[in-house]
């Protein structure tokens, strides 16, 4: 019985011994793997900060391409209030020059008989002085 004992101890021994022995390789693994994932990282936070450099500057570069859209925009204000003023004054160009033609039509309707005699002392005239001339 006290055969079985030890053998029991022994087997049990060996038994502890591997597994130690395979705990030991999968702590090694892990502590490979735990090694390459903080590389990993190192190497990604370096990445991190050349991307936020890169990011900064052209946050930088928006916001002055921004300022200078704003600043051309405020200008073309400026001509399109003028080119608005240009078209009111043609506008009220025009009022006019319709008002003065209405106002010459009418004083034409209403002075015709005038105008027609005006026009026939007119040629009379012409017919004496040509029949002076020709004398």
């Amino acid at each position: 019985m006290e055969y079985l004992l030890a053998i029991a101890a022994f087997i049990a021994a060996v038994a502890f011994a591997v597994l130690v022995a395979y705990l030991a390789m999968t702590l090694v693994a892990a502590r490979r793997t735990l090694n390459n994932v903080a590389d990993t990282m190192e190497n990604m936070e370096k990445q991190m900060r050349g991307i936020t450099k890169e990011t900064e500057e052209l946050l930088n570069k928006t916001n002055k391409l921004a300022e200078d859209a704003s600043q051309k925009s405020a200008k073309m204000n400026g001509l399109f209030e003028g080119v608005k003023g240009i078209g009111d004054t043609v506008k009220d160009f025009n009022q006019t020059l319709r008002q003065v033609s209405a106002s010459i039509s009418k004083s034409a309707s209403q002075n015709q008989d005038k105008a027609s005699q005006a026009v026939k002392w007119g040629a009379a005239m012409m017919d004496l002085w040509k029949k002076n001339k020709h004398k």
